[in-house]
């Protein structure tokens, strides 16, 4: 007996009827597959790919056998695990092994070190392409290699949080991670970032997707606590706090790993390690924007401002003329 096809149309009106459901009931599992894939995010500069790299040499040294895909334009996830040096991108050398008739192998785009597995997708030149369209070309890529036959236990990808298309959304909306970690600061640029991806993640969520946050990297940590209360209010963990730090700044600057047991800061990014293994998806509440203005200080960021309307005069500057009106007015009697 042959098994029966699903009916397109009755799924995506089971997504529909979903979307309006109050789906507050659903309990977050630990991720189930010998693979945890898992997407980052965060705003571009907050230091992403310095949390990764170490991470993912941590993780390594722990054992573990990671993958560790740049998902950035800026193809520098691989950077400061390679010294510094560019790692050619899965994009750049397809289009030219194409060109020359050639097939691209493992060996072009996937390189090691310290037991760490890295490759960048990469993305079009500036002015000549969409960098989300890039990324689903690059996954495109990917399964071709070979993706889904890979031995691996977590397969960190870092994503831009800046731009919120589809491509730079896919792992949420097309399921690809089983969790996301978000990485930020106390600044409220770098959480509004974080929570516009909360945002993706529920929204996805209520079309029937997978997709939790594992949690919150909080990166250049000045004690300050806006990004504590961040956690608290969407109702996620925190992973890690990783300290304002003028030692791990330069060595950042210079491309060492500290992610490693012989390293003053290896008990970090193993706790950190440990806890990303273990942390479930959970479903975030992000905030509106009065919620976000809410965890600073007014005075820091203009919160207790009130709007005020324009008018059409005041649109129409020099412009504008007085128009006779209709309006009878009496005197008072």
């Amino acid at each position: 007996m042959k098994d029966e096809v699903p009916n397109l149309k009755d799924f995506d009106q089971r997504l529909r009827d979903e979307a309006h459901e109050d789906l507050a009931d659903i309990v977050a599992e630990e991720p189930t597959s010998k693979t945890q894939i898992i997407a980052i995010y965060g705003k571009g500069g907050i230091g992403k790919s310095f949390t990764l790299a170490n991470l993912s040499h941590m993780m390594a040294e722990q054992g573990k056998r990671v993958l560790l895909i740049g998902c950035d334009p800026k193809s520098d996830t691989t950077s400061l695990l390679f010294g510094g040096k560019a790692c050619p991108t899965i994009i750049e050398t397809s289009t030219r092994k194409k060109l020359a008739g050639e097939e691209v192998k493992i060996g072009d785009v996937c390189f090691k070190r310290g037991g760490v597995f890295a490759m960048e997708l990469g993305g079009p030149e500036v002015g000549r392409g969409c960098g989300g369209r890039g990324i689903i070309h690059g996954f495109e890529l990917l399964e071709k290699l070979g993706f889904h036959d890979w031995d691996f236990d977590y397969v960190l990808l870092d994503f831009l949080g800046d731009v919120v298309c589809g491509g730079f959304g896919l792992p949420i909306a097309r399921d690809m991670a089983q969790k996301v970690i978000l990485v930020a600061s106390n600044d409220l640029q770098s959480l509004y970032v974080a929570n516009n991806v909360c945002s993706a993640v529920e929204y996805f969520r209520k079309l029937g997707g997978n997709v939790g946050v594992a949690g919150l990297v909080i990166n250049k940590d000045d004690g300050s606590g806006e990004a504590a209360a961040f956690a608290e209010a969407v109702d996620i963990p925190i992973l890690a706090s990783i300290p304002q730090d003028d030692d791990l700044r330069k060595k950042s600057a210079n491309y060492q790993i500290v992610g490693t047991a012989e390293s003053e800061w290896g008990g970090l990014f193993a706790a950190l390690g440990d806890n990303v293994a273990v942390a479930p998806p959970v479903r975030p509440a992000p905030l509106d924007q009065d919620g976000l203005l809410a965890l600073f200080d007014s005075k820091d960021t203009g919160g207790d401002y009130v709007l005020v309307p324009a008018t059409d005069m005041d649109m129409r500057g020099k412009n504008a003329e007085p128009k006779p009106s209709l309006e009878v007015v009496y005197d008072d009697a």
